[in-house]
């Protein structure tokens, strides 16, 4: 009896704690008062030296001692003053210098390592400036519209070589005496033409794209003296359907490895070709049942010393790290077993700090230790939580991290590899406990086979009554690769909002997203849309027996690939799935270009069979709910034509759905389209999910 009471005395003041808390207000919702419950964690800039790095809060720097966490204000000097390249109205600036002077564009100036030269790109050809004699030398001479030197073509620039490159294709030796780069000839690959309203006469924009099955660019890899002179082609022959990834330069600069893969992108070569003579052997390579990746350097291969190198390699279905010698060959394995490496913040010769998950607890990110010459891998992290925004010191001693969880405002800490660690600073104010937040779970349910433990990060609903039914809405991007439900910590206004409202929020993932390492590959390999849209449903069915989902009310969003799948749900999967929003979709695979769609799908020459089956216009005729189509209409990534498609389907069926086209925008709805889009998803979600008016309020 007495225990009874003990427990029902408990319950009593917990629920009298919760029911004392305040409720968020329509200055935390849509003013950003939430910084007053959970304030921004300062920045760290860098490790000023073994002991003490550099962080900037509220625009102030401050040195802070990684032991004691003692701080003091930190002054810039004129030294610490960085010498900058950029590029204004087509021309080159050096340290606000003007060093070009013509009506051609000027693109991608670069330092080289010892800073003496620049070089870019002007007409697709390659340029050099030595800063001290104010020089330029051209180093390439046939640039055209088709023939791009050190500039890449669309696809390189989207699915290889990476946006942010924009459209870089050189690359400067370690000691400066070289620059290796693409030279892309598109003569062959189609053309795509895009139409915008551009006044009265209309816009027209034309790119080279190839689509699955397509030619694809011709591409040689060429190095050159950084002050003129022979350009030497590595022994490849361009006519070869094949891919070329990042070069990496070796650290003395002697020669340079090249990454080469197959058109069905399932062996990757690295070789190490001869820089006077162009001549090549086999460095390095791998082979897999499914796909390969290319990756930089950073991400695949770090020199020691000794020109041994640490490879990251995912080919046992975990990425591991493993110890190589100077000519390529295996020494060893570093890491092993169910951990899975994300990335090598620090090595020396002996050591190793990195990034990793276990596959078992693959929603938080971990920081590891491992020596090089001993079998010791050691955690440095608590893995209660997820770390991010890592830095390690310049001899590997100390790091700074970020940590949290889904329920854990995220704190910022320094540490060392013997365990000892010290807060910084906590973003949770003394406010936080204060107010009535919704907080994420993160958890696992069953595939419907009962071979994978999916994640779900789920928000339910504010004040839940019993027996009542709740809307959903789940948001994806779902790539294969790719993970959606994570256990960090997010908070932002809109999440809290529909919390309140009464939507049930979740985050999920499938069989080929990241948490599985390899082993879910095959089931979507040439056959994308099937097995995502299944392990999906197989969360809404736990979400309807368990947490008080109405099967009436199930929406999802998404953007691209996530725009393909909400789509694909609401078709494919229209017997759980009611309502998608889908932003700049894919809807049918043939229509988007070779090296992204071809990893996963192979050729619709090869895979006629799975092309056709992971079309959503395969799929309309289950459709029976509504769903909203967006697209910038200059999308020169995923082109407005899927949406297109889509929509002209839906209305040859008599399909009811949402159609907006943003004139002007590309892969992404900015500015005050943007604001007229995100209003749209709100009273999509009022108005099919919440199933009442949108409060004004609630619109931007």
């Amino acid at each position: 009896m007495f225990r009874k009471l003990f427990l029902l005395n408990l319950l009593f003041l917990t629920l009298a704690a919760t029911a004392q808390k305040q409720s968020l207000t329509d200055e935390h919702y849509f003013n950003n008062k939430l910084s007053e419950i959970v304030q921004p964690l300062p920045v760290v800039l860098r490790f000023e030296d073994e002991n003490n790095f550099v962080m900037m809060l509220n625009r102030k720097a401050f040195l802070v001692n990684a032991i004691t966490g003692k701080q003091t204000p930190y002054t810039y000097s004129k030294a610490e003053t960085k010498t900058s390249v950029v590029v204004k109205n087509n021309d080159i600036f050096l340290n606000d210098e003007q060093i070009t002077f013509d009506q051609d564009v000027e693109s991608n100036p670069n330092f080289s390592p010892d800073k003496k030269f620049i070089a870019y790109t002007k007409k697709n050809n390659l340029y050099s400036y030595n800063i001290a004699t104010k020089e330029h030398q051209q180093l390439t001479t046939d640039g055209t519209d088709l023939i791009l030197n050190g500039y890449s073509s669309w696809v390189y620039m989207e699915e290889i070589i990476g946006r942010p490159s924009k459209h870089l294709a050189f690359w400067f030796s370690p000691d400066s005496k070289n620059i290796a780069f693409f030279r892309m000839d598109d003569t062959e690959v189609p053309e795509f033409i895009l139409t915008d309203d551009g006044g009265t006469n209309g816009y027209v924009e034309k790119l080279r794209y190839p689509k699955p099955g397509d030619k694809n660019p011709e591409v040689r890899v060429g190095v050159v003296p950084t002050s003129g002179g022979k350009i030497i082609f590595a022994d490849f022959n361009e006519k070869d359907d094949q891919y070329f990834g990042v070069p990496y330069w070796k650290p003395d600069g002697s020669s340079l490895l090249v990454q080469w893969m197959n058109r069905e992108q399932n062996q990757l070569k690295i070789y190490d070709v001869n820089i006077k003579t162009g001549s090549k052997e086999i460095f390095y390579e791998e082979k897999s049942s499914t796909w390969l990746s290319f990756r930089d350097q950073e991400e695949r291969m770090l020199f020691l010393s000794n020109q041994n190198f640490l490879l990251l390699s995912d080919e046992t279905d975990n990425n591991h790290i493993y110890l190589h010698d100077k000519n390529g060959k295996r020494i060893k394995a570093i890491t092993e077993g169910d951990l899975m490496v994300l990335s090598i913040l620090w090595h020396n010769d002996k050591e190793v700090i990195f990034s990793g998950k276990h596959r078992k607890n693959s929603t938080r990110t971990q920081l590891f230790h491992a020596s090089l010459t001993k079998n010791n891998v050691t955690q440095l992290s608590d893995g209660n939580y997820n770390y991010s925004s890592i830095q390690v010191s310049p001899k590997g001693t100390h790091f700074v991290a970020t940590y949290g969880n889904a329920q854990t405002p995220n704190k910022l800490i320094a540490g060392n590899t013997k365990g000892k660690t010290i807060q910084i600073a906590d973003s949770k104010t003394e406010e936080f406990d204060k107010y009535e937040i919704a907080l994420p779970e993160v958890f696992r349910i069953k595939s419907a086979d009962g071979k994978f433990d999916l994640p779900i990060r789920l928000i339910m609903p504010l004040n839940v009554e019993p027996n009542k039914k709740y809307p959903v809405l789940v948001s994806i991007y779902g790539s294969p690769e790719r993970a959606d439900a994570n256990d960090n910590w997010s908070l932002n206004a809109t999440q809290q909002w529909y919390a309140k409202e009464g939507l049930i929020q979740v985050a999920i993932d499938h069989r080929a997203s990241s948490h599985f390492g390899k082993t879910g590959h095959p089931y979507v390999h040439h056959n994308l849309g099937y097995w995502e849209i299944t392990d999906y449903i197989a969360h809404i069915e736990w979400l309807i027996a368990n947490r008080q989902a109405d099967p009436e009310r199930i929406g999802i969003v998404g953007f691209s690939y996530g725009g393909y799948l909400s789509a694909f749900a609401v078709t494919f999967g229209a017997k759980y799935f009611s309502y998608g929003m889908a932003g700049g979709s894919v809807t049918d695979w043939s229509l988007y270009d070779t090296h992204y769609t071809e990893r996963y799908m192979g050729t619709p020459q090869t895979n006629p069979k799975g092309y056709k089956s992971s079309s959503v216009m395969e799929h309309t005729n289950n459709y029976k709910g509504y769903l909203q189509i967006v697209h910038g209409l200059i999308d020169e990534n995923v082109h407005p034509q899927n949406s297109i498609r889509l929509a002209t389907d839906l209305q040859n069926k008599n399909k009811s759905f949402e159609y907006m086209l943003y004139s002007a925008n590309r892969h992404g709805i900015r500015g005050k389209q943007g604001v007229h889009f995100a209003n749209m998803k709100t009273n999509f979600i009022y108005k099919h999910l919440l199933r009442k008016d949108t409060p004004a309020k609630a619109l931007r």
